[in-house]
């Protein structure tokens, strides 16, 4: 018995001496094995991750039954075989990978077991034989380990994956029901202007003096007009949900196009007794799309003349207040009710436009915008995302509301 102890510290010794050599034949048959890919393109220190640590604790299980220790310590290595599996993990093994890896340093570690037989042939068949069981043993726990935590890792992806597809499921639930309920107020806004011009057409032919016939045309001119821009709005909205406009990048001056859009729409604003200000250099040199930033700043003066009753409407233009180079501003601010920001809130009639001074962001005011906010601003905030615009919003009771839009000013053409 005496001897057989010896034998197994002399294996030991030996294996000790041939550790780096088992490791380099490891390394070798992994780096040309074709099916062991992420293994061609890791660091060495990645690669040998906790294999010495396990070559080490086959040597010292082999110096404690030499002692005559029968107990074995199993916890530390499947504590370092379990980080081998988080690593391997990490590093993009598959779990095939991984058993494959594992099973060729078993191979190399038994090929130094029968390389020590034939240096040493007086070694005998029991020394071999228990240091077969205690490797074999090792090798088990080891592969069992890393194995159970990386298939433990994969669950839990598949779980995350899983919960990824339920949230994106309810996403597109909740958008249906917000286009729906938009296309449902675009239906409201167009029977209500053709229910005003079938109103007026009705008055006209009741009423036969002059200044009644006036007033009549006055409204019926007006509604034709908002009627007229709605139906523009829906004819966007579609086109744009359809994936069927496209930026046109190209140089231009902001201040131009924006001056000459508040001139057009000065007369609307004077129809309904509001002012319409424009504020801005007449020259700002930027990139972009003229015919969509047109169209988000009518959109946005558009939604001020709807509900502001009293004061105006000013639109300023010019460098981003924090000074930022890379950005330009575009505001709109009326004199209106504000604008609420409680889910489901409506800007309908004077006090229900806000309930507090408020500031915030684009993320913050979408599901407002779907549900409350028409069409209009639908618009504006799917063409802010074509742009990579970041839109702000201040508003306070009965003293108005600021649209703010930051549009980059240059962009990679």
């Amino acid at each position: 018995m005496q001897h057989a102890h010896a034998e197994l510290a002399s294996l030991a010794d030996y294996l000790e001496e041939q550790r780096e050599a088992v490791l380099l034949a490891w390394q070798k048959a992994i780096r040309v094995d074709l099916l062991l890919a992420p293994g061609h393109s890791l660091p060495q220190a990645q690669l040998l991750d906790h294999i010495p640590v396990l070559l080490t604790t086959f040597e010292e299980e082999l110096r404690r039954l030499a002692a005559g220790h029968e107990t074995v310590d199993e916890g530390k290595e499947q504590e370092a075989a379990a980080a081998h599996g988080l690593e391997r993990w990490k590093q993009g093994y598959d779990l095939r990978e991984v058993a494959r890896e594992l099973g060729m340093l078993n191979e190399c570690v038994v090929a130094e077991l029968y390389q020590f037989a034939a240096l040493n042939p007086r070694t005998s068949h029991n020394a071999i034989s228990a240091a077969h069981r205690i490797w074999a043993r090792l090798c088990r726990t080891d592969i069992e380990a890393s194995i159970a935590e990386y298939f433990s890792l994969q669950q839990e992806e598949a779980a995350g994956h899983v919960r990824e597809l339920e949230q994106a499921l309810k996403n597109i639930a909740d958008l249906e029901r917000q286009r729906g309920e938009l296309w449902r107020q675009a239906a409201h806004d167009l029977r209500g202007n053709l229910g005003v011009v079938a109103n007026v057409t009705a008055g006209l032919r009741r009423h036969g003096d002059e200044a009644s016939r006036n007033e009549f045309v006055r409204i019926l001119m007006r509604n034709l007009t908002t009627f007229h821009h709605l139906i523009d709005d829906v004819t966007s909205l579609a086109r744009l949900e359809a994936g069927q406009e496209r930026p046109v990048i190209e140089p231009l001056e902001a201040g131009t196009v924006i001056q000459q859009l508040c001139e057009g729409m000065r007369p609307l604003a004077e129809e309904r007794s509001l002012y319409l200000r424009c504020e801005g250099p007449r020259s700002l040199p930027v990139d972009g799309d003229a015919v969509k930033i047109r169209r988000i700043a009518q959109n946005l003066i558009l939604n001020a003349l709807k509900y502001t009753r009293e004061g105006g409407i000013t639109v300023t233009w010019g460098d981003s207040e924090a000074k930022d180079s890379k950005r330009w501003r575009l505001c709109v601010k009326d004199t209106g009710p504000g604008f609420v920001m409680g889910a489901g809130a409506t800007p309908q009639g004077g006090s229900d436009r806000s309930s507090e001074s408020t500031a915030t962001s684009e993320s913050q005011i979408e599901s407002q915008w779907e549900r409350g906010e028409g069409i209009g601003l639908s618009i504006v905030k799917r063409l802010c995302e074509m742009f990579d615009a970041t839109i702000e919003i201040q508003s306070i009771q009965n003293k108005g509301t600021a649209f703010s839009i930051l549009f980059p000013r240059r962009y990679d053409r």
